[in-house]
């Protein structure tokens, strides 16, 4: 039996490449490859990573496809989202969908680098079909990421005003907040100013001791309130969990009140914000009270849907 060219044991590959290495087509037809788009094999032993999936995703598309959307945005390291379908733009009429692609279609590509639909024009494009919750976490995680400013995002969205999700995005940046550190924190910021809360300062020192300083997630300063989200590496790593144990003992030594968070505190938003609501009251809080009406529904709904009807735009729709 012919032995398989080193190349081709790792990853995606054309049929046209097989070729170049000697390998016929009979061959790949054969129980030792995979077809997995049009034109694309892998070895039958290789595990495709989500790597191997956008490189043979693209290798089936023409060079004239783009990457975009979330799937552009996930390229940065964004571990959020969904993995599928990968999606694409072209600038074309071009009816090439394999299973596992999702192909846009526009009049005219917004800029692209070497990797894709650059990341405030994939912005818009996923602020189009996001809900407004997703966007906000996915707005944050960008800017404090420096992966993309808000004048950029802003300058793209005025500059097309007809692009799908520009409204979207243009709405979302008055709720973005770059000092974000994760995903989880922006929900939480979201879930409480969504609600009717005051917005809180984020991600700022909070006054303990003198020569001591704790930085407070969301901080109501006005009551001296902190609200913390402990994520999973809380818990998993030994020494993180040591420096909150000390961190929340320094708090109480300086009469400090804080709500901490959990992701299972999160899944009833309701119940947060009124435990969070009731801390503010108990440490002077006199403002509004929470509301779950309109404004609190549209968080979970698509940000299409706060931004409402959309107002005449250029002739033609496009997304990038």
């Amino acid at each position: 039996m012919r032995p398989i060219p080193p190349e081709l044991l790792t990853g995606p590959f054309t049929r046209a490449r097989a070729r170049e290495l000697g390998v016929t087509d009979r061959q790949l037809e054969g129980a030792r490859f995979v077809r997995i788009f049009p034109r694309v094999h892998r070895h039958a032993a290789h595990v495709m990573s989500h790597d191997d999936w956008l490189a043979a995703a693209r290798l089936t598309l023409p060079a004239h496809a783009h990457l975009t959307g979330i799937s552009r945005l996930q390229l940065l390291g964004l571990d959020f989202g969904p993995r599928w379908p990968i999606r694409f733009v072209v600038e074309a009429d071009l009816h090439l969908t394999p299973p596992g692609i999702f192909l846009h279609r526009t009049v005219q590509l917004a800029p692209v680098d070497e990797f894709g639909v650059v990341v405030p024009a994939s912005f818009l494009a996923y602020c189009a079909r996001a809900r407004t919750i997703d966007a906000i976490k996915v707005g944050d995680w960008l800017l404090h990421g420096a992966h993309a400013t808000t004048d950029a995002i802003r300058d793209l969205a005025l500059a097309a005003p007809w692009r799908d999700g520009a409204h979207e995005a243009m709405w979302c940046l008055e709720h973005l907040e770059p000092r974000a550190r994760s995903l989880m924190e922006s929900e939480t910021r979201a879930v409480l100013s969504f609600a009717g809360l005051p917005a809180p300062e984020v991600n700022v020192a909070v006054d303990v001791r003198e020569d001591v300083e704790v930085i407070g997630d969301l901080v109501y300063r006005e009551q001296g309130l902190v609200v913390e989200y402990e994520g999973v590496q809380h818990q998993e790593d030994r020494g993180q969990y040591v420096t909150d144990v000390d961190r929340y003992a320094l708090m109480r030594a300086a009469g400090v009140p804080y709500v901490q968070v959990t992701k299972e505190k999160l899944r009833r938003p309701k119940m947060l914000v009124g435990e969070v609501y009731r801390a503010l009251l108990a440490s002077g809080y006199s403002g509004p009270t929470p509301s779950f009406g309109e404004h609190w529904r549209q968080l979970f709904l698509p940000l299409s849907i706060a931004v409402g009807p959309r107002r005449a735009r250029i002739a033609g729709r496009a997304v990038g």
